[in-house]
């Protein structure tokens, strides 16, 4: 079996998650990581035994020992530079989603990754929820028939919501129902999307905050196999539960339907001293003593076994700037309340670029 070495860029809720399965798993020789804030950094460094511990990325792109590096750092503008800078170093590279701000930082860090030759994924872990898994196989397996439509909402708090929105200004499509249009893409992979259509809704986030950050936004997709699809999405739930997210998924087949209540109201705590919570409901998961109830520790370590066994990964970087362009897409319909046709202008253009500079490189 061999061992590789890891590193964990931004060790906060997820890069904390990620650090301490990786510290627990037996495909990893040594943890490394890389946090700015001292305080979390020694406390993470103890809680996972790590071999070493610093304040500046760019001291893990050295060390030869470091095979893979996880990418968890916020604010999510510092996504493309630091996965520029690892994949250009020769690491393997696991990065929270969004892969990049826009579509040409998306094509540099897939043109890097594929000239390098190195594995490249993109953190989207409903992938690795059980549940999310099973609708997708019924509808691979033709257990509801062809595909006709099909439908996800999702909601999490206002507390979360604002912390999300806080630290960078996107929009619930792409900091949100980008979970969900990367699921439904998968589910119905390799229709591609043609026509996006996207309304937003203001309320509570605007009315707090004073700045233009809707509530929901709702997007309606058109596939070139002519399926279509919604997701809505949202950050103002009231703050009963922390960190509390709710999804309603369903497909509607040509012989069935299935229908899945992510809810997370199966496990129910109610005591004197707090009153009714509802545990176990966070999106990423957490800890449960011996085991972990969620799907980011699962997805954690799909991307160790990726690299030290060569088995692709789960989310490609080209599914992942796909998912990114029609929530791009779904923003420009909400702007201009019109639909709006894929693939977009900049994207095509890039596409042309690319296969003029690789007819070049051929000649």
């Amino acid at each position: 079996m061999r061992q590789i070495g890891v590193g964990i860029i931004g060790t906060g809720w997820c890069g904390g998650i990620r650090a301490q399965t990786c510290a627990a798993h037996p495909l990893v020789k040594s943890l490394h990581l890389a946090e700015i804030r001292p305080e979390r950094r020694a406390e993470v460094a103890a809680a996972t035994r790590a071999a070493t511990a610093t304040g500046d990325y760019r001291e893990l792109l050295g060390r030869a020992e470091i095979d893979a590096l996880y990418i968890s750092a916020t604010p999510e503008t510092t996504h493309y530079p630091m996965a520029r800078d690892c994949l250009a170093a020769g690491k393997h590279v696991f990065l929270e989603k969004p892969i990049a701000l826009d579509l040409a930082e998306a094509d540099e860090l897939i043109a890097t990754a594929r000239e390098r030759k190195l594995k490249f994924t993109i953190g989207y872990s409903q992938r690795f929820n059980p549940k999310f898994a099973f609708v997708r196989k019924s509808i691979r397996d033709g257990t509801i028939g062809r595909p006709v439509s099909a439908l996800v909402s999702r909601h999490i708090t206002r507390n979360l919501g604002k912390k999300i929105s806080g630290r960078i200004k996107l929009s619930p499509a792409a900091m949100e129902a980008t979970h969900d249009l990367d699921f439904v893409l998968w589910c119905l992979e390799p229709a591609r999307p043609v026509r996006v259509y996207s309304q937003i809704n203001y309320g509570v986030m605007r009315e707090t905050s004073g700045a233009s950050i809707p509530d929901t936004q709702w997007i309606t997709v058109t596939m070139d196999n002519g399926i279509s699809f919604v997701i809505g999405a949202g950050w103002t739930l009231p703050p009963g539960y922390p960190n509390f997210s709710t999804t309603w998924i369903e497909f509607v087949g040509t012989d069935g339907a299935v229908m899945v209540d992510d809810s997370h109201r199966d496990v129910v705590l109610n005591t004197m001293g707090k009153g009714m919570v509802l545990p176990m409901s966070t999106m990423p998961g957490e800890a449960v003593e011996h085991t972990y109830a969620g799907p980011m520790a699962a997805e954690t370590i799909h991307f160790l076994e990726a690299v030290a066994l060569d088995r692709p990964v789960l989310v490609t970087p080209e599914h992942a700037r796909m998912v990114m362009e029609l929530y791009i897409a779904a923003d420009r319909s909400a702007e201009t309340n019109l639909p709006v046709a894929m693939p977009l202008a900049e994207a095509r253009r890039g596409s042309a670029a690319q296969k003029t500079a690789k007819g070049r490189a051929v000649a």
